[in-house]
């Protein structure tokens, strides 16, 4: 079954592309054709290159891998922060620090940092021991690493892919991650180098409706990937592993597949029912009915004796 279907593009506007004059040659071999002055993006290749990033996000999560998305544009920020929250994924819809892959150790020192704060009760003047000028700037301090770190509060490691959308725009964490040798997967607009790209997705990196079809196919993928990790750490009777406990996110995934599970069972046992009493049924009447036979043909001729 495929991943998404070509109506599906077709309906988000996955196929158009960038003016004929703002185009990036190396994507001349992704363009169908051109239709009054913009580019027309090739949506069967597209399909074939979404289901080869489909299957590379799932493996990487379901072997232990994290996957950042990125996309600080107005038209990315939210369905990157409501995607990957839904997964349980790192991201970043605001701004991007300059090191966030590259220097990650000052980072995560910034990180901590910003949980310290959060510990701070800034309504409380008399607890906290601090003056109400001291909290306001402790409180604005807050609130400005919320914004730019609030996506990547939990991320203890640099990030095993990245999904990025628009990578002209968010070129610095191109190249951070393409210096870590971090695999890049991306949407690719008529306007961008797909050299840049690891797993590319040739389509529309500027309407909403695309942004969010395509983040959602990704945020699906990371889904698949932590139910296969999760049944790899349970094992098949569903014990609990040793390691880590899983997160409330793993866990609602888990549970709305056994209570699919549950909701077909009981169809097919009414299903089963009904078949076996219907070949039961003619058996035991068949056995009983030449028994009940020879036993009263004796009666009757003693009657008439």
């Amino acid at each position: 079954m495929a991943v998404v279907t070509m109506r599906e593009l077709l309906e988000s506007g996955v196929h158009f592309g960038h003016q004929t004059r703002r185009w990036n040659p190396k994507m001349k071999r992704f363009i169908f054709t051109e239709r009054n002055g913009i580019y027309i993006i090739d949506l069967l290749q597209s399909l074939s290159y979404i289901d080869r990033a489909y299957e590379f996000v799932k493996e990487t999560v379901a072997h232990g891998g994290t996957v950042m998305f990125v996309g600080t544009k107005k038209q990315a920020q939210e369905a990157i922060a409501e995607q990957a929250t839904r997964v349980g994924m790192p991201f970043v819809n605001q701004r991007w620090l300059g090191g966030m892959l590259t220097n990650f150790s000052t980072v995560y020192k910034r990180l901590q940092r910003l949980k310290e704060l959060e510990q701070i009760d800034f309504e409380d003047v008399a607890a906290s021991g601090l003056t109400k000028k001291e909290l306001l700037v402790l409180s604005r301090e807050k609130a400005k690493l919320e914004k730019t770190l609030g996506g990547i509060r939990e991320m203890q490691k640099v990030p095993s892919a990245v999904w990025i959308v628009d990578t002209k725009k968010e070129h610095i964490a191109v190249g951070e991650a393409r210096k870590l040798n971090i695999p890049v997967v991306a949407i690719l607009d008529t306007n961008c180098d797909p050299d840049e790209v690891d797993y590319k997705i040739p389509g529309n990196d500027d309407a909403i409706r695309s942004v969010t079809l395509l983040t959602r196919v990704i945020a699906d993928a990371v889904a698949e990937g932590l139910i296969s990790r999760s049944r790899v750490a349970t094992g098949d009777k569903g014990e609990k592993a040793a390691g880590e406990p899983l997160a409330e996110w793993e866990r609602d995934l888990l549970e709305g597949e056994k209570k699919a599970d549950e909701a077909e069972k009981p169809a097919e046992a009414a299903v089963e029912a009904p078949a076996e009493v219907a070949a039961e049924a003619p058996a035991e009447v068949a056995a009983e009915a030449p028994a009940e036979a020879p036993a009263e043909a004796p009666a009757a001729d003693a009657e008439q004796a």
